[in-house]
């Protein structure tokens, strides 16, 4: 049999292998043709489709952040233009740029490129080297320069180096109302306040922008492009001022460190319409550096301390008591220690027994009188009176933190309880709920829900106005009136001279309660509620500090509301009325010549 020269194979068996890979080559022309028509005719779209989203990329487009402004439409919270420059590494290198004085193309090197950079952002050539150069094609290079920096930077003409645009949260006004403010973490997150509780109008809506790229990562000019815009969050504006806030928070800072207090706090109510005008802390978190303060004063304190108010709840038992047919001039023999059902109640000091007028217990705040008073209503008529006025109840501003105070029902109290809550001790509400009650009598007896949020203000400047609450009748007019001028009894002859304020009637009342600790009581707590002009009351300030150091006979707290009051008048040009005060005696004869 004949064979291939040189191989020592047969022709015969040459050919089979040659007919072999033949077949081979067919058999894989014929898979790769069958390929071809599933791909380009059964399949086309779908492998189409795998291909698009191959190169496909989506961005997701961040919306500005609303501001929150204070009632005159002021910044007090808003987002500012910042830029993260990022590289992408691959395209940077040496380059050829435009020189406007040769009128020609010219060579730039890297390395010269990054020190001028370096000069610009602040940071060393070599670090910056070793940031922009390598493969990757994203890559963080500085975050969140100002747009002055960012303009220069790419002024600088480096390839590959880009900017985007991200948003940073600033407090043009430091620490005022931040409490109330709250802030954001450090990658944007809501964490405190209104930033976080009004977070879904704040925050709007992200859009979407989605473009083609090639190979090589670089987006693919004229290719399919397609855009959702974000819509940006609603701005917020409050019912506070930012002038008066700021006058509080200097007002309550000074007054409880003077008496090295744990903390104080004032709330400022408009008394028409619940509106707060400052809610004030001692010391004020500073929104762009809130690690520096207490976690305590992250929030207003007025909404999340509450303590045995003392004296001041006296407010609701006489108002209660009126209400019921007790007459301000009722006369009531008062001594200093009196027994009511195996329970001595004391004055916090001695005293003669002394007849007196229900305006005179109140003036001269003797528990022993209060009691007397308060035993012609029944306690579940008190309790429910309380209830009425938000004791007990969380008050919804629209912060996060609310303290709801503790009231336990009438049935849950022991025999000496129903009468400690008589003179507010044996429930605890806070310096919001003390506003409160005190806007109700000032408002006629109409208690109106406390009020933060003023508006919500869409991106193309429309109004959302909260509609002003209808407001809750809880007292009579004529009882309104009538405590009214039991208040201003305690201005003028009480507990309470200091908050005088010359050409006005002024009203309110002074309160120190104990303040329980780990083992029982083991401090007090001084508060002070005043309203003013009381002949058309337009404010109420409510004060409280907590743990004063010193005599408890020294402290006092109504000079401080004083000066707030003495602002807002100023502030808001209400004018001095010529009128005398129309407070009741304190004792039915000669009251003037009793000893106080």
């Amino acid at each position: 049999m004949a064979k291939t020269p040189g191989t020592g194979e047969t022709v015969e068996t040459s050919g089979r292998r040659l007919r072999f890979g033949v077949l081979i080559a067919l058999a894989l022309l014929a898979v790769l043709g069958l390929r071809l028509v599933v791909i380009q005719g059964v399949d086309a779209s779908g492998h189409a489709s795998e291909a698009m989203e191959e190169r496909l990329r989506s961005v997701t487009i961040t919306p500005e952040r609303g501001s929150i402004l204070d009632s005159q439409g002021r910044v007090l919270a808003a987002s500012v233009d910042r830029y993260d420059l990022v590289a992408d590494q691959r395209l940077v290198k040496d380059y050829r740029a435009w020189n406007d004085e040769t009128s020609e193309m010219e060579d730039v090197s890297l390395d010269d490129s990054l020190q001028e950079l370096s000069t610009v952002l602040g940071i060393e050539a070599g670090e910056l080297k070793d940031r922009m150069v390598g493969d990757r094609p994203y890559k963080v290079i500085v975050k969140r320069v100002t747009p002055e920096v960012k303009e220069k930077a790419l002024e600088i003409g480096i390839p590959g180096l880009l900017a985007e645009p991200v948003s940073e949260r600033s407090y043009p006004n430091g620490s005022v109302a931040g409490s109330i403010l709250g802030f954001l973490g450090g990658d944007g997150t809501p964490l405190e306040g209104l930033e976080l509780s009004q977070d879904e109008h704040l925050s709007g809506t992200a859009g979407e922008r989605s473009y083609e790229i090639a190979a090589d990562g670089v987006r693919i000019p004229n290719a399919e492009f397609s855009e959702t815009p974000a819509v940006d969050g609603q701005d917020l504006r409050l019912t506070i001022d930012q002038d008066v806030q700021w006058f509080a928070q200097e007002a309550i800072a000074e007054k409880t460190e003077s008496y090295d207090a744990a903390w104080g706090n004032m709330t400022v109510m408009n008394a028409k319409t619940g509106e707060i005008l400052a809610m004030a802390d001692s010391t004020t978190v500073d929104p762009a550096d809130p690690t520096a303060t207490d976690t305590l004063f992250w929030r207003p304190t007025s909404l999340t301390q509450s303590y045995e108010p003392g004296s001041t709840g006296k407010i609701s038992t006489f108002a209660t008591a009126l209400e019921k047919g007790v007459s301000p001039t009722d006369t009531w023999t008062v001594p200093n220690k009196q027994e009511f059902n195996g329970q001595v109640i004391n004055d916090s000091m001695p005293h003669d027994t002394y007849d007196m007028t229900t305006a005179g217990i109140f003036t001269r705040s003797y528990n022993t009188g209060t009691v007397q008073v308060a035993e012609t209503v029944e306690d579940q008529v008190r309790y429910d009176y309380l209830k009425q006025l938000g004791v007990g109840e969380h008050l919804d501003i629209g912060l996060p933190g609310s303290n709801q105070g503790i009231l336990v029902d009438p049935s849950q109290w022991d025999s000496r309880q129903r009468f400690t809550t008589m003179f507010g001790q044996g429930y605890t509400q806070t310096t919001l709920h003390l506003a409160q009650i005190l806007q109700t009598v000032a408002n006629g007896g109409v208690s109106k829900d406390a009020q933060l949020i003023d508006a919500y203000i869409d991106p193309d400047g429309s109004e959302n106005v909260v509609p002003e609450a209808e407001g809750t009748r809880v007292y009579s007019e004529e009882t309104s009136e009538e405590m009214l001028r039991l208040m201003e009894g305690v201005v003028e002859l009480g507990t309470a001279t200091p908050a005088q304020i010359p050409g006005y009637r002024v009203g309110g009342k002074t309160g120190t309660g104990e303040a329980a600790g780990v083992g029982g009581y083991n401090g007090y707590t001084t508060s002070f509620a005043g309203v003013a002009p009381l002949d058309d009351p337009q404010f109420v300030v409510a004060i409280s500090v907590h743990r004063p150091q010193g005599d408890w006979k020294t402290w006092q707290v109504e000079d401080t509301a004083a000066e707030m009051l003495s602002y807002l008048l100023t502030k808001y040009n209400v004018p001095p009325q010529d009128q005398e005060p129309q407070n009741y005696d304190v004792f039915p004869d000669e009251p003037q010549k009793r000893p106080w």
